[in-house]
């Protein structure tokens, strides 16, 4: 087993040895160019056009110049020597020995080494950061690439798999995966199953990050606002720390805007799909308005003539229509009332009004209904006027006034109201009722919600909906105060008329 472990290790490090040793080679094909140039310069300076020392200097040191530019510090720096060696041996006297007769000459070829040595290295550095910032170049005009096709990417389409492939498009990366986080979703673009989706998911979670310097394979964590949204690994990438982490930032930019782009239009297709069931909910309404009032009309007419004119079990099957009539009418106008509401038709018509006018004129509307209960109603004298749509606020009332009417004894009184709030008028209905448990508080405002221990009363449950909503357009909310077994308070808050002095 450790020696298949070993043969293993030995298969995996070949190919590096192979590459290193075709880096070292390519190194002494440099080398052996550079001497073999200050060589033929020596040849020429010294047989074919004889020059003086300080020629030969000169020229060397272009010679250096020319090998810094063209090869690196180890070609430039061996050179270097090579051509100082042949200062002294061809040039610096007595000529064809290493030895030195004037001291100034030792000044001389020091300095001509130090020269020498300086310009190959600023050549060397000069040419390291022409060819980094040639890279640097390359890699913003990728990351450019990038961005723009991320900004294309088609929404309609698995937005991870072609972030992905523009990935190794735009960056010539070879091996790319890609861990979505929120959906758990592993794209990959050759790469292979394996070992790679645990170092993924452990990189989206634990924010971690894994190299493997003998693969050149990076797992790293993409982040949004510093917290881990997905991961992604790289095969083959020579990319920069900063070059990586801009693009880590596309990617993270592009998922997030996928998200917010299917979010939008989750909630376009909500919002058209809510108009469209408004929108037919309202026709319908209208078109049950019609014969309901022709329908109104004939019972009302019937039921005011002389009493002679009917049998007594005639005007009371009449009396029944009269009711369910009402009754339908006022279904179908607060079926009218929400879609309008949801519809995003509701429109205020604003107007100063006294609270007073407000509570009596609701309880007009609601004579026929509380005729034989005991409505309690304290309304202060010399209580600010409100601005509001007297209209809607008179909606909002009867249907408060129609709920208590349901839900609480007939001989329990039922008490409406206003009071003077914290800059604003606060109108309140108070019952005698059961009550309402903690848990359904939330619920009772909600469409369609009728009490759980009330199902056999009629109603659709859309009446303190409606008001809410009524209530809300006006800015404020309704609240609700209600204790098990002793009944309930609905308030809400009215802003007072601009200009207005409260007695």
């Amino acid at each position: 087993m450790i020696a298949a472990a070993r043969r293993k290790e030995h298969v995996l490090d070949k190919p590096d040895r192979l590459a290193s040793a075709r880096k070292s080679f390519r190194l002494a094909l440099r080398v052996g160019a550079s001497l073999a140039f200050i060589a033929a310069t020596t040849f020429i300076l010294f047989r074919v056009v004889p020059v003086n020392a300080t020629t030969a200097g000169f020229l060397f040191l272009v010679a250096i110049l020319l090998i810094a530019t063209k090869g690196g510090l180890v070609e430039s720096t061996i050179a270097s020597v090579a051509a100082m060696l042949c200062f002294n041996f061809f040039f610096l006297p007595p000529i064809g020995t290493f030895t030195i007769a004037d001291p100034q000459n030792w000044i001389a070829l020091f300095a001509f080494l130090a020269t020498s040595l300086t310009a190959s290295q600023l050549s060397a550095h000069a040419k390291r950061r022409a060819v980094e910032a040639e890279d640097r170049r390359g890699e913003v005009e990728r990351l450019y690439a990038l961005s723009r096709a991320l900004l294309l990417i088609d929404h309609s389409q698995p937005v991870a798999k072609q972030i992905i492939q523009q990935i190794a498009l735009s960056c010539e990366i070879s091996e790319v995966a890609l861990y979505v986080r929120s959906t758990g979703e592993l794209n990959r673009l050759g790469l292979a199953a394996g070992d790679i989706d645990p170092k993924l998911r452990d990189a989206a979670v634990r924010s971690a990050v894994f190299k493997d310097d003998g693969t050149n394979l990076i797992v790293t964590p993409i982040r949004l606002g510093g917290e881990p949204i997905g991961s992604i690994a790289l095969t083959g990438s020579a990319l920069s720390d900063a070059a990586l982490q801009s693009l880590l930032n596309l990617v993270a930019i592009g998922l997030e805007r996928a998200t917010s782009q299917k979010a939008v239009t989750q909630a376009e297709v909500a919002r058209q799909s809510e108009e469209l069931k408004s929108t037919l909910l309202d026709a319908i309404a209208h078109e049950f308005k019609t014969p309901l009032t022709s329908i109104k009309a004939v019972t009302t007419d019937l039921l005011s003539g002389t009493p002679d004119s009917l049998q007594p079990h005639q005007r009371e099957m009449i009396s029944i229509a009269d009711e369910s009539t009402d009754r339908l009418s006022k279904l179908v106008t607060d079926a009218i009332q929400l879609a309008r509401i949801e519809g995003g038709t509701f429109r205020l018509n604003l107007g100063i009004h006294f609270p007073s006018t407000l509570v009596n004129a609701a309880l007009r509307q609601m004579k026929s209904m509380i005729e034989e209960r005991k409505i309690d109603v304290i309304v202060p004298d010399g209580l600010p006027p409100v601005r509001v749509d007297s209209g809607l606020i008179q909606i909002v009332l009867t249907h408060l006034l129609d709920n208590a009417l349901k839900y609480s004894p007939p001989d329990n009184p039922i008490t409406i109201g206003a009071r003077l709030g914290e800059g604003k008028v606060i109108l309140y209905l108070t019952d005698k009722g059961q009550g309402i448990g903690e848990t359904e508080q939330a619920q009772i405002f909600e469409k369609f919600y009728r009490g759980k221990n009330e199902r056999h009363l009629q109603g659709t449950g859309m009446g303190l909906a409606i008001a809410r909503e009524i209530v809300r357009a006006h800015g404020e909310d309704i609240a609700l105060t209600s204790t098990p077994g002793k009944g309930s308070e609905f308030s809400f808050g009215l802003p007072i008329a601009p200009g207005a002095i409260s007695q």
